[in-house]
């Protein structure tokens, strides 16, 4: 029993239920909301410390016994995800403090902010299939308002399409834990991946998996993307910069999750299904990313390629391709708001989206220049910048799984990335200006300090890539080893 594992969850909910009351202390509300994501960052780095050496941590809320209470579980893998979650978040307020505005403060920014945690906290923590839908829930009641926060007629009409959307997909996640529970009598994922292992992944098991799937690819961005590259690109660039770098991660973790515990019997089917919906998915992306000439839709289309590349690590289910799916998922979270962040600040300049209307921004802005520069070069992986490592080792993964098909596509779409980004780089920053410090429509001021942090954290674990093998090593062994999360929650002599 470790309650260390309630804080990521009560911390955010109970620090934004308070600001609700104090609405009009907007520095209040700015210190105290970091406050919290340090804290809960603070309590993930002495969870993981636990789970090195003593293993995966639980907590069974009211001490019910597994499998018949609610189960809070931190593997390595989920660990990490909620550690460098708050970071980001974290990074992301210092960012929003000079740039997100009076008026959408006032309308309890930071506290939707603090419940969007919780709801993705829980989600990487909860050892309950129904709790992760309800955890789902949180998140996205959060972000249907965040969302719309400010209420321009693009947000608005985004919000309804991206509401519409995970009502469906909720929908359809309910009848899928329905028709488990009907056939395996639990709803801990560890005593059902016991029963189903019990019995076989066959007959009603199979349609169930695909329709798991169908609901968290949409969550994920997983192919049916169609509703991604709006919804992400209408609200503020900091609240964009959180949804691409966090949202997407969570419907990958309950795929990764779902798919590495439960339903891992039948690779040949489910997981190749993965690798064909990754390889569709990243190819479409790129096609999106090399396409248009907008900032906001050129990066949102990046977030789907990610999305397909750290899957196809995971198709491949082996250790080098699960390693490099780990890798490039910290590496996404990070660079991906750095990148949101940097594109955010040359709208917030010059007061336009559209690539072919901004030049010369490198005479004015050197330090933003190369911040967009070394975010462009991470994201498409080149070394020894943090995109490198993850997906080196994913190629690899995909050619020793034999699917070179999908190998061969990841490497092409970061080709089809590199040339999107360093198309808006060269656009954005090189040439002649008529721009000055005058006619601006923003400042810098307050604003690098979050970019350079992030442009730091991208360089350090590229460089470092050898300090965090130690728990990237523990997390895949994790994934590939399900009797290590199962032994956790239910001890060495499961209930029948």
């Amino acid at each position: 029993m470790n309650n260390l594992l309630i804080l990521p969850i009560i911390i955010p909910m109970i620090t934004g239920l308070a600001l609700v009351i104090f609405s009009r202390q907007i520095r209040l509300h700015r210190f105290m909301s970091l406050l919290a994501t340090l804290s809960i960052s603070g309590t993930a780095v002495l969870a993981m410390n636990q789970i090195v050496v003593d293993g995966p941590q639980t907590l069974q809320i009211g001490n019910w016994p597994a499998p018949f209470g609610i189960s809070l579980v931190a593997d390595m893998f989920s660990i990490i995800l909620v550690l460098v979650t708050n970071l980001v978040v974290s990074i992301c307020l210092l960012y929003a403090f000079a740039s997100i505005g009076r008026e959408r403060e006032l309308n309890y920014f930071y506290p939707l902010v603090l419940f969007l945690l919780t709801g993705i906290n829980g989600s990487f923590l909860t050892g309950d299939i129904f709790n992760l839908f309800v955890f789902f829930e949180v998140m996205l009641v959060a972000s249907y308002v965040l969302i719309s926060l400010g209420g321009t007629r693009l947000q608005l009409r985004e919000s309804i399409k991206y509401i519409l959307v995970n009502l469906v997909s909720s929908f359809l996640f309910l009848i899928a834990i329905a028709y488990l529970y009907a056939m395996v009598g639990t709803l801990n994922m560890a005593h059902i991946s016991v029963r189903i292992a019990e019995v076989g992944q066959t007959g009603l098991f199979i349609p169930i998996a695909m329709l798991f799937l169908i609901v968290f690819s949409i969550k994920a961005g997983l192919f049916l993307f169609y509703w991604l590259p709006g919804s992400y690109s209408a609200p503020p660039l900091v609240i964009s910069a959180v949804f691409a770098a966090l949202l997407t991660k969570v419907g990958i973790y309950a795929i990764i999750r779902v798919f590495s515990l439960i339903f891992y019997h039948d690779p040949s089917l489910t997981h190749l299904l993965i690798g064909i919906l990754a390889g569709l998915t990243m190819l479409l992306g790129a096609i999106g990313a090399v396409a248009y000439w907008d900032i906001k839709r050129v990066l949102t289309y990046n977030v789907i390629v990610s999305v397909g590349f750290i899957l196809a690590g995971f198709a491949s289910f082996n250790q080098a391709g699960m390693t490099g799916a780990v890798y490039y998922l910290i590496h996404d979270m990070i660079v991906k708001a750095l990148i949101f962040l940097a594109g955010g600040t040359i709208i917030y300049l010059t007061g336009t989206s559209k690539i072919r209307n901004i030049s010369g921004l490198m005479r004015l802005h050197p330090q933003l220049g190369w911040i967009f520069f070394i975010a462009a070069l991470s994201l498409a992986g080149i070394p020894p910048l943090s995109g490198f490592i993850g997906k080196v080792y994913i190629t690899m993964g995909t050619f020793q799984a034999e699917y070179f098909w999908l190998g061969g596509l990841g490497l092409f779409t970061s080709l089809m990335v590199l040339y999107s980004v360093m198309n808006t780089f060269m656009h954005c920053f090189w040439g002649y200006t008529d721009l000055t410090p005058e006619t601006e429509k923003g400042t810098t001021r307050g604003l690098l300090l979050p970019l350079g942090t992030l442009t730091a954290l991208t360089i350090g674990l590229g460089l470092g890539g050898e300090s965090i093998y130690l728990f990237v090593d523990l997390a895949v062994q994790g994934l590939l080893d399900p009797s290590l999360y199962i032994e956790a929650v239910l001890g060495s002599h499961p209930v029948p």
